[in-house]
């Protein structure tokens, strides 16, 4: 072992200002029309934490995203980010059960196992050894001034800070990395973890690449994300206890819509920046009905937060209805959640082992 590596560029990855913000949506619509064209090109690698169930602020904001992706043919990677839960928990509670539910919410919104590879984190340990290259391709100054892990941090549950947590956008790369995505759909919010990933990309490539490519940069696919708030008027959280699950049934949905904020105003109208918490329950009918969200006002009009309580509560649910049955099904069957969990983790798997042999051929440690 070399006790004086070579120090790591100098050079930060840059974080997205309002013009890198505009670039990368104008990008974004270029890979959509590029993804109508030639959907096989590109391989997206996405995924969650299993901190608890999905709600419909996830749905709504990336998940049939996913699916829309996988139907148009493009090869996608869902990670269950078991060891990422460590990050902002001093212990990871339930970890069995919240995979399990992950799993079981991805296949009912449509997730085809048979054409997209679910897996866990902790069960590919090629990827994890892609952690030590990464991470002597960044410095700490880059990892500590990253927007994303100074959120983080501020909004961790651990009673201190862990190494982990500076660690998370370096994890981050190697989790799109180990399988050569090129295409990462995100949150603008994201936008700085994903240079990290492409700097690494960038640097590995310079360093080892001896003229060729070991790893794409992968490119950012942004999507307007629709803003639902929780039942209590702030953002919708799984750790607030105000949102909507998806595993919730049809009765338990309409009581958790007939105790959501509105305000005293009885006409109900659409108008995000003067009355949020109507709006959005207008924009979640709106999503489940496929109309605007003044489509929707203007057919309950002054019948007041009751009748659109009720509006929204039938769109949902009616929404729901074919997602909730199909979730019914795949639970009623454990054993085929392993089976297609197992199939998932051989995948992810023999495409992490192909590519940390490609990386120590690079660093001449084929040995």
């Amino acid at each position: 072992m070399n006790p004086h590596p070579q120090a790591a560029p100098s050079e930060a990855p840059a974080a997205p200002d309002a013009l890198g913000t505009c670039a990368a949506r104008a990008r974004s619509a270029e890979l959509e029309r590029l993804i109508t064209e030639d959907p096989g090109r590109f391989r997206i690698l996405t995924g969650d934490r299993p901190t608890g169930r999905l709600h419909l602020g996830h749905y709504f904001g990336t998940l049939h995203n996913r699916v829309r992706l996988q139907n148009l043919g493009v090869e996608l990677f869902v990670i269950i980010a078991d060891y990422q839960v460590l990050t902002d928990r001093d212990v990871a509670d339930d970890l069995r059960s919240h995979v399990d539910e992950l799993i079981l919410d991805h296949l009912a919104i449509g997730v085809d196992p048979e054409r997209s590879t679910i897996f866990t984190h902790s069960a590919v340990p090629a990827l994890n050894q892609l952690m030590l290259p990464f991470l002597s391709l960044v410095s700490v100054a880059e990892l500590n001034r990253n927007p994303t892990v100074k959120d983080e941090i501020a909004h961790s549950r651990q009673s201190a800070v862990s190494g982990l947590m500076f660690t998370y956008p370096v994890h981050q790369a190697a989790d799109i990395l180990f399988c050569k995505a090129n295409l990462v759909p995100v949150g603008q919010d994201q936008l700085p973890h994903l240079e990290v990933t492409r700097a690494i990309a960038r640097r590995f490539n310079d360093r080892y690449g001896r003229g060729t490519s070991v790893f794409p940069r992968p490119e950012a696919l942004l999507s307007e994300v629709p803003l639902l708030l929780g039942t209590d008027g702030t953002k919708m959280s799984k750790s607030r206890g105000n949102s909507v699950v998806l595993a919730a049934d049809a009765d338990e949905t309409a009581r958790l819509l007939k105790g959501a904020k509105t305000d005293s105003e009885r006409h109900i109208t659409y108008d995000p920046a003067t009355r949020p918490e109507v709006s959005s329950l207008l924009l979640l009918a709106a999503l489940c009905q496929g109309r605007t969200p003044e489509e929707v006002a203007a057919g309950i009009g002054a019948a007041g937060s009751a009748a659109l309580k009720k509006t929204v509560t039938e769109a949902v649910n009616e929404y729901l209805a074919p997602i909730r049955a199909r979730r019914a099904e795949y639970a009623r069957d454990r054993g085929e959640l392993r089976r297609i969990l197992r199939a998932g983790n051989e995948r992810a798997n023999a495409v992490a082992d192909a590519t940390l042999a490609e990386v120590r051929a690079a660093m001449s440690g084929d040995y």
